[in-house]
């Protein structure tokens, strides 16, 4: 993932509203959502050239997803791949926390990395941009190739559309139930910001201004997906995936299951 956006225990129906685009050169090999052969119980998409993730959900609710940190000055070919970050927790059990606890003292072994891991109410989150694993409190949060709640134009407008799209319900009387087209929508805006409002991230202006869209499209670079999940409260989980080619959809697919309780 590129640019993501939840809302993270603080809503009446979900524990967990997530929205996120994964953006990634058109020409890296990638499998679409499904629950995985060699781990059912794992729901995700895969990068089939070095066999992680970048996000996904498992049977009994746990979730994990990654964003990459832009700094093109500190990136090593001999880095590991950022997504086994993401599937170890999927195909593992534990707390979150603990995990990021675990992974930590190597996290600098990898390329910048923004890395959330959640499970029942709690949210780890970790950074090798970051002092330390953090504990993610409740609210509306958005990440892009900054650290988590950096203000960049297209993290703030993230948060402020889902805040938007998710504020229909305000007690647990209410349904207060989310649409997942809604928050694809919002993920496919493709306006780009003004150059003055850009950060500056080593990469030039003209690259800036490509990559400073919720949705990027380029020649040979952008959104490649658009993933949903929710998690409510009653244990009802939805996933969405829609896939893009060279900016256009190629497929929608939804999953709805129902959470498992974890082994004793």
């Amino acid at each position: 993932m590129c640019l993501l956006a939840f809302r993270l225990n603080d809503h009446p129906t979900y524990d967990l509203v997530f929205a996120g685009n994964r953006d990634e050169r058109y020409d890296r090999p990638t499998a679409p959502a499904s629950f995985w052969e060699d781990h059912p119980h794992v729901l995700a998409g895969r990068d089939l050239r070095a066999g992680g993730t970048w996000m996904g959900v498992t049977r009994t609710g746990r979730w994990g997803v990654i964003t990459n940190v832009r700094d093109p000055g500190r990136v090593r070919d001999d880095a590991p791949s950022r997504g086994h970050l993401v599937s170890r927790f999927l195909i593992q059990d534990g707390n979150p926390n603990a995990y990021v606890d675990e992974i930590a003292p190597t996290a600098d072994r990898y390329n910048g990395f923004n890395l959330l891991v959640g499970a029942g109410s709690t949210c780890a989150y970790l950074s090798n941009y970051r002092d330390g694993p953090e504990t993610v409190a409740p609210g509306v949060h958005a990440i892009s190739n900054a650290t988590l709640d950096t203000s960049w134009p297209k993290t703030d407008r993230a948060r402020d559309r889902l805040s938007r799209t998710t504020n229909g319900a305000t007690s647990p009387t209410e349904s207060g139930e989310v649409d997942p087209s809604d928050l694809l929508s919002m993920l496919d805006d493709r306006r780009r910001f003004p150059d003055e409002d850009l950060p500056d991230t080593g990469v030039g202006p003209e690259i800036e201004s490509l990559l400073s869209p919720l949705f990027i499209e380029s020649d040979s670079y952008g959104t490649r997906a658009s993933t949903v999940l929710l998690v409510g409260k009653n244990g009802d989980i939805t996933f969405v995936e829609r896939t893009f080619h060279n900016g256009r959809v190629a497929r929608t697919r939804r999953f709805d299951f129902n959470r498992v309780p974890t082994r004793a």
